[in-house]
């Protein structure tokens, strides 16, 4: 059922956690003008929970969705990304909430070039930036303390810029 994600979860350790079912995250590369990859992130609006930090268009996972099927129905309603666009390469499970089945998993995909994104309420900004320069922005605290373990993955993954490769 569409929207039966949304809520917290409470761990073991009294931490909450969104969504009822897990939550996803799309992280989307596509070529930089140098042709060295380049991700999207959205600065997420100062009334958001962690609001004015940077992070992935994601969300709570409904209960009829796979991680990617979350991930890049969030990057839609978050960004304006349609799924004809976007080639999934991985998922990557970023963080788990203590006594519960709660995970966050990061569908990286990949993207001929960089698209055309419309933000939503959810979003001050939405940016490509070459994921180089990522760890210079204030990131959202679970995006930071992931960002090591998601660019060690995307260092090792070629980056797909014509999809028939």
């Amino acid at each position: 059922m569409h929207g039966d994600g949304d809520g917290w979860v409470l761990s073991d350790d009294g931490s909450h956690f969104w969504g009822r079912h897990g939550a996803a995250g799309l992280l989307l590369r596509a070529p930089g003008p140098d042709g060295s990859a380049a991700v999207l992130l959205q600065h997420r609006a100062p009334w958001s929970h962690q609001g004015g930090t940077w992070g992935l268009p994601g969300g709570a996972r409904d209960s009829h969705e796979t991680v990617e099927e979350a991930a890049v129905r969030e990057a839609n309603e978050e960004a304006g990304l349609t799924a004809e666009l976007l080639t999934v390469r991985i998922t990557v499970v970023t963080a788990t909430a203590t006594g519960s089945d709660w995970t966050y998993t990061t569908v990286i995909a990949d993207a001929p070039e960089q698209l055309v994104t419309v933000a939503n309420r959810e979003s001050s900004e939405l940016r490509w930036v070459a994921e180089d320069d990522v760890a210079d922005l204030p990131l959202h605290p679970g995006f930071a303390a992931s960002w090591p373990q998601l660019r060690s993955v995307t260092a090792s993954i070629p980056l797909l810029v014509n999809p028939q490769q």
